[in-house]
């Protein structure tokens, strides 16, 4: 079996599973940035009342922190996507990778209708 067609099959097959994760990762883009909104304001209410220095600064600290990983979050299935089209093989099988990257990226454009290989 050729490398090309192994993929393009297990893309295919996998595609629920793929779906699945998609939506995953779409739900945590989306939740994230909405949490670090969230705790941020929290944090600077808390600094202002206070009206204590250290605690606005360490308010900024906390925020740029999460900024930062919510940016990570945000960022891993593009970062996954682009690592994987570094992989020659990933290349060559351009049915089963358009399939992977559109369950993955995109689950509610993941068409694909498993048939039964057996």
């Amino acid at each position: 079996m050729q490398t090309a067609d192994f993929l393009s099959s297990f893309c295919t097959q996998t595609a629920s599973i793929l779906r699945f994760v998609g939506w995953v990762l779409t739900i945590v883009k989306v939740a994230i940035p909405l949490l670090i909104i969230g705790f941020g304001i929290m944090d600077f209410g808390k600094a202002v009342v206070g009206s204590d220095e250290k605690v606005i600064q360490g308010a900024l600290k906390s925020l740029g922190m999460r900024i930062v990983a919510g940016l990570f979050i945000f960022f891993i299935p593009s970062i996954i996507m682009w690592l994987f089209s570094l992989v020659a093989a990933y290349q060559n099988a351009d049915d089963g990778f358009s399939t992977c990257e559109s369950c993955i990226l995109k689950p509610w454009a993941c068409n694909v209708t498993i048939t039964d290989a057996y």
